[in-house]
């Protein structure tokens, strides 16, 4: 199986730690990954702030790099849903706009091969226990695109209640919005931020000293919440988790 990894723009620009963290895991459980140089982004932030014409060169662009590979992981569940949710609707809309199904043609091969990490790891891989350990208390927060849009379910939780030395704590209002949304939380700062700030009280009444999420847009917008707040919580990426083990000093 030829596997690629999608790493995304926050990560390679923010948070390139998740994206290494992706192939040490990957690599632990056998999968060779590669990392295609070609890849930009996605065209999520582009389609999603309105500007949908510009957001097809991209599209365009990820099918052509991606293409050829059998399984696109990525460690972000926005930009999965974006190839596999808005992906099929760019292809729609040039149709309805009697733009023929050229667009619809090209995306289509992608769309059903793109998975969230912990998508691929329980239903490709079929794997819960990955092997690592994670002597800390956390707490997980379901971000909403993976929540809403790919339906993850208990694929997260199932792994990490299986990290050893792991203690997985509930957060309470774990299926509420942290508020971020990409451009939300600049149009609608106020809003934002006291969404934010629930979410940061009710992960800090767990006791956790880790706030988890599959989404490190999310946790950028939890994590500058959590500084104002002076909480002493620290957000870190599933896949850091589950690719931290014994012999690895953990995230």
């Amino acid at each position: 199986m030829r596997v690629a990894l999608f790493i995304t723009c926050v990560n390679d620009t923010l948070y390139p730690e998740t994206g290494r963290a992706v192939v040490r895991l990957l690599t632990r459980l056998g999968v060779d990954v590669d990392h295609p140089l070609g890849q930009t982004c996605c065209g999520q932030a582009h389609y999603n702030t309105g500007y949908r014409h510009e957001a097809e060169p991209l599209a365009r662009h990820f099918a052509d790099v991606f293409g050829a590979y059998d399984a696109i992981v990525t460690p972000s569940g926005s930009c999965a849903a974006m190839v596999r949710e808005l992906y099929p609707r760019m292809g729609e809309r040039a149709r309805a706009e009697g733009r023929g199904d050229t667009l619809a043609r090209t995306l289509a091969p992608v769309v059903p091969k793109t998975y969230e990490l912990t998508e691929f790891l329980v239903d490709v891989l079929g794997v819960t226990d990955v092997g690592a350990h994670y002597p800390h208390t956390v707490t997980y927060h379901p971000t909403c695109h993976g929540l809403r849009g790919l339906g993850l379910g208990d694929r997260p939780r199932r792994l990490l209640e299986a990290v050893g030395g792991l203690e997985l704590a509930e957060l309470p209002g774990a299926e509420e919005c942290c508020g971020f949304g990409g451009t939300f939380a600049v149009k609608n700062a106020d809003v934002s931020a006291a969404m934010g700030t629930d979410k940061v009280m009710n992960a800090a009444s767990t006791g956790a000293s880790v706030l988890c999420a599959a989404d490190n847009s999310c946790l950028m917008h939890l994590s500058g919440t959590m500084s104002r707040l002076r909480v002493g919580m620290r957000p870190v990426h599933i896949a850091e988790i589950l690719a931290s083990t014994r012999e690895e000093p953990s995230a």
